[in-house]
């Protein structure tokens, strides 16, 4: 059904409601956005590529309260459409490869699905003359080798990997379409941030599933590399909210968004099996084909900013993390059900 003709069937009540267009929906940071606009009374809209659709099943048990639309994310016509449309009073550009080493296989792919997106959606907002509010997604990873730790919003960019550059290129050019055009547009320079959506290869979500199949008989060892490595881990869901804080202030800027703490996979084996009350020394084995390069400075948020002008701070603990993933994942597959709910039915995009 043409977006046109689905806006004439919406209520008067409908149309005073601010509308959130987010790309990226199917993933960990979509579901918890979508769960957090929705508690906010936004009608949410998801776009989604035709190859993403086995994916819609991560939205559980919002499947029916968002509306999902099929558009190829390189069609510039069809993007302009849907913004022209909908128009949305704040997009959230999230959509990128969920795994950032999978970008060395495809770096052009990479390159245009984050650039690509992030140009097309800027450019649509500019041509159709909306005051939309845009929240692009930035990463630590766009630090890359740094020479200092903590990072903030003033330390330099030194990208390692196809996936870093791109998001670093889409970072800029929502910069400059801020400040030729005057658009608000902002983005969240974002840490680890795991939940129990995400994927396997995912080490904090390998880990709990580990402790998960171990404590029920599934499995018996988890294999490992460098323990020592250290991360900045937060929770999805606290790291959302932060997205959603930058389009409520008076002007867009950018924000590091992390919680200003490391921890080691040590630390991280450590909890998880402590939440199924074993002794992960006598499980984990190390495989040297595993093990990284040490890294002399470490990857770490100084969310000063964010906490002064955003008045945001992460809510959820690195243990409560882990306990929330283990006692999760213990559910999944104690259920045999590891699919959130059935998948939508969507609508499709003229």
């Amino acid at each position: 059904m043409p977006f046109s003709a689905q806006r004439d069937r919406k209520d008067k009540k409908q149309d005073m409601t601010k509308t959130a267009l987010i790309t990226g929906i199917t993933g960990q940071d979509g579901y918890y956005l979508s769960h957090l606009l929705l508690n906010q009374g936004y009608r949410v809209v998801g776009l989604v590529p035709p190859h993403r659709q086995p994916n819609l099943a991560k939205l559980g048990t919002l499947a029916h309260q968002v509306e999902i639309y099929t558009v190829d994310l390189r069609d510039t016509l069809a993007l302009l459409t849907a913004v022209e449309q909908l128009r949305p009073q704040e997009i959230y550009n999230l959509a990128a490869p969920s795994f950032v080493p999978d970008s060395w296989n495809d770096p052009l792919g990479t390159l245009d699905l984050i650039t690509g997106t992030a140009t097309r959606l800027l450019e649509a907002v500019r041509q159709v003359g909306l005051s939309t509010r845009f929240y692009q997604a930035s990463s630590s990873e766009m630090f890359g080798d740094v020479d200092r730790s903590p990072q903030d919003e003033e330390t330099p960019f030194r990208p390692k990997n196809p996936y870093a550059a791109a998001k670093l290129h889409a970072h800029w050019t929502m910069v400059h379409h801020r400040q030729r055009y005057g658009l608000f547009a902002c983005s969240g320079i974002l840490y680890n941030h795991e939940s129990p959506l995400r994927a396997p290869q995912f080490v904090p979500r390998k880990i709990s599933l580990a402790a998960a199949s171990i404590k029920l008989g599934l499995s018996d060892t988890l294999e490992m590399g460098n323990l020592d490595a250290k991360r900045d881990w937060g929770f999805a869901g606290d790291h959302v909210e932060a997205m959603w804080r930058m389009l409520q202030v008076d002007e867009p800027e950018e924000y590091v968004i992390g919680t200003g703490k490391l921890h080691s996979v040590r630390e991280l084996v450590s909890a998880a099996f402590e939440c199924v009350d074993l002794d992960w020394t006598r499980h984990v084995v190390i495989n040297t084909d595993l093990l990284r390069p040490d890294e002399h400075f470490q990857l770490v948020a100084n969310p000063t900013k964010a906490k002064n002008k955003l008045g945001w701070l992460p809510q959820v603990s690195f243990e409560e993390l882990v306990q929330k993933m283990v006692q999760t994942d213990l559910e999944r597959l104690q259920s045999g059900a590891f699919a959130l709910a059935e998948p939508l039915v969507e609508k499709r995009a003229p």
